[in-house]
């Protein structure tokens, strides 16, 4: 009987197996893979449950970045009405102000007209008192013309 090689290693490996099986390493073999699996079975949920902190956490962070843009809106919206509202107040003053030194130039205008006026009805006055003065000092002598004299002196006064 001659026997291959292969027959040898075929029967060797047999034994091998029956050796393996015969000390129980197919359920240390089994048990070990059973651990993996558990372990492996343990690591996904704990990373389920870290995913879903995290999706929790990532909502929470957004929600409150809505409301903090929400927030900034409505300071940016209210600094602007209040902006609106100063600008307002502003040009009423300005509005108010420019009646007011409207209304002292037309003052000042009216005060100095009427000095003016008041001046030269006093200028006149005076013109006049002096030529009835002269005219009665003197008398009405020779053919003189009061009035031309009058209006002569009128006009030295004005200027």
């Amino acid at each position: 009987m001659h026997f291959e090689a292969e027959v040898f290693v075929a029967i060797g490996f047999a034994l091998f197996l029956g050796v393996l099986l015969k000390v129980g390493a197919h359920t240390k073999f089994f048990g070990a893979l059973d651990t993996r699996i558990n372990r492996v079975k343990s690591e996904l949920a704990e990373a389920q449950k870290l995913r879903a902190e995290a999706e929790a956490l990532l909502a929470s962070f957004e929600q409150k970045r809505t409301e903090a843009e929400a927030e900034a809106a409505a300071i940016v919206a209210r600094a602007k009405s209040e902006a609106d509202m100063i600008a307002a107040e502003a040009r009423k003053r300005i509005d108010e102000f420019v009646a007011r030194s409207d209304k002292q130039i037309k003052d000042k205008i009216a005060q100095a007209e009427a000095q003016a006026v008041a001046e030269v009805r006093a200028a006149a006055a005076d013109s006049a008192a002096n030529i009835a003065e002269s005219v009665l000092r003197g008398g009405v002598s020779g053919g003189k013309d009061f009035v031309a004299e009058g209006i002569g002196q009128l006009g030295a006064l004005a200027h």
